[in-house]
């Protein structure tokens, strides 16, 4: 058995995580690492504390299941605040204690009240709202030149849109939704404005969960303030978290989804002529974009209550985990040819919306949002084309997103 301090040596200099290089592509340096460092001990870019990063897909899925691993967000500030620096700035604790963020019993409690109002059924009433957005979006897309941003003009917009409408969150608010989550989600020079813009979000969600319970309206924030099961209901508090949560996650992983769904077609022309000619093979081929390159590149923070061995490491009690989701799709132990896409893939097992208990809840959406905006998207621009080299492309500085910046394309080559 290797302890943690071999575990724990410093990365070879071509393997250092979270720098830019990483950002841009982060896929060679995970494939290093599976083979000479699956479980190591490195730095998020702030410096401000470490963490253990889980690479190998076997590894990856005991880390997601073990009951001696902790999502727990009291348990996870409190760790975290013994080894932040003082005086470092802390999110708003108001929007931390959603199912994300809590284990079993209290993970399956709020995750039974919120099924109770986002079920299937309600999805998929959803269809016909979600064509129509896509196909104004792709009105613009026509509208936009020779050169448009497909990120700005329809990978965001739709995902956005869906969630405020479904949420009830005016549509003049939904600008500022965008701009809190990118704050949230980034890699931010400016700790002190991340943590104000978390404060800022928490006490808007405040006034609208308020509005919503004195005149209730037909949306799922409202369903959501109503829902109960066994006298039990989501307090004030829970109400905010699983707000946030279902605002931010119902957006940038489905806009993610296809932004890296899109490039990875144009850069692989022999797949999207394949798409084109088959039309029918869309489900397959999102699928095949979630492992590929999905939106979520590392799952959200973890915490070990006991020593958590993983293939020859032990990590000890106490210690901070970031999950390889996108190192674990790519892993060739698992996936035949992992590093290539293949949408005629026969598919099974990937983690591109995790997996275990903290599976994403929103995942039935954001694959009807993913199929019609790609599907339509296709179906509309057949000559569809890059307007920048691939390499040109810059994503965003964050270590849980794969999020591009911009997507220029040609609609019509």
């Amino acid at each position: 058995m290797v302890n943690d301090t071999a575990a724990a040596a410093e990365p070879l200099p071509d393997l250092a995580m979270f720098d830019q290089k990483y950002m841009q592509d982060p896929y060679p340096i995970y494939a290093k690492l599976r083979q000479q460092l699956p479980v190591h001990k490195t730095a998020l870019p702030n410096r401000s504390f470490d963490m253990w990063v889980v690479t190998r897909y076997e590894d990856v899925k005991v880390a997601l299941t073990s009951p001696a691993v902790s999502k727990d967000s009291t348990r996870l500030r409190e760790l975290i605040s013994r080894t932040a620096p003082e005086g470092a700035p802390q999110f708003s604790e108001a929007l931390a204690g959603h199912m994300l963020n809590s284990d079993p019993p209290q993970h399956t409690r709020l995750r039974k009240l919120v099924a109770k109002a986002f079920t299937p059924r309600r999805v998929e009433q959803l269809r016909p709202r979600i064509e129509q957005i896509t196909t104004e979006l792709l009105d613009q897309v026509a509208a936009g030149g020779e050169v448009v941003d497909l990120m700005e003009t329809m990978a965001f917009p739709l995902p956005v849109t869906v969630i405020c409408e479904l949420l009830g969150v005016p549509e003049q608010d939904q600008a500022d939704f965008r701009r809190w989550s990118n704050s949230l989600l980034g890699n931010s020079n400016d700790p002190q404005q991340q943590a104000k813009d978390s404060q800022d979000l928490a006490a808007y969600l405040v006034q609208l969960i308020e509005t919503k319970r004195i005149t209730p309206t037909d949306d799922l924030l409202s369903d959501l303030i109503q829902a109960s099961d066994d006298n039990d209901s989501l307090s004030q508090g829970e109400l905010v978290a699983m707000a946030f949560l279902l605002l931010v996650a119902g957006h940038e992983t489905t806009a993610n989804l296809i932004g890296n769904g899109v490039r990875a077609l144009l850069t692989h022309p022999e797949q999207l002529a394949e798409l084109k000619a088959k039309p029918e093979r869309i489900h397959n081929a999102i699928e095949e974009m979630l492992r590929y390159d999905g939106p979520v590149i590392t799952g959200t923070i973890r915490m070990t209550t006991e020593p958590l061995t993983l293939g020859e490491v032990t990590v000890p009690a106490d210690q901070l985990l970031l999950v390889g989701l996108g190192s674990a799709n790519r892993d060739s132990n698992k996936f035949e040819n992992a590093d290539e896409l293949d949408i005629d893939r026969v598919l099974g097992g990937h983690f591109g919306f995790g997996h275990g208990i903290h599976y994403c809840v929103g995942a039935p959406l954001a694959r009807l949002e993913a199929v019609t905006a790609i599907g339509g998207l296709l179906a509309r621009f057949p000559e569809l084309s890059l307007a920048v080299p691939s390499a040109e492309l810059n994503y965003r500085s964050s270590v849980l997103i794969r999020s591009l910046v911009e997507l220029p394309v040609r609609p019509n080559g």
